[in-house]
């Protein structure tokens, strides 16, 4: 069983920061890539940010420069830093995480935080 739970989210004025964490737990050897997706009401979900095992890191342009993803590999654990946030950012927050395990590799998704952003 693996398990994948996300903290972080809450209320934040426009121009505002928060920072998102998630923690993968159970039978893990490995977590490979992690991320980071996010669905607005009326809307599909989107991928905010994506980072390798060794750190390489990819952004989607709406948040490319105020958003900061990192990973700790010892604690299976993925971070998003999100500066300057804008009500356009308002939406539930999803980790992923690609999961090596005993005689299986899945994806996994968190359950979610909800980050709103208004004044």
């Amino acid at each position: 069983q693996v398990q994948l739970v996300e903290s972080g989210g809450g209320l934040v004025q426009p121009g505002g920061s928060l920072r998102l964490s998630c923690a993968a737990s159970g039978n893990i050897f490995s977590v490979y890539a992690m991320g980071w997706f996010r669905q607005a009401p009326g809307k599909q979900r989107e991928l905010v940010a994506t980072i390798t095992r060794r750190g390489t890191a990819i952004y989607a342009d709406s948040v490319r420069g105020r958003f900061t993803i990192s990973r700790d590999n010892a604690k299976n654990t993925v971070y998003l830093q999100m500066n300057s946030l804008q009500p356009e950012d308002t939406a539930v927050y999803y980790c992923n995480g690609d999961v090596q395990g005993m005689g299986f590799r899945e994806d996994y998704w968190g359950q979610g935080t909800q980050v709103t952003v208004s004044s």
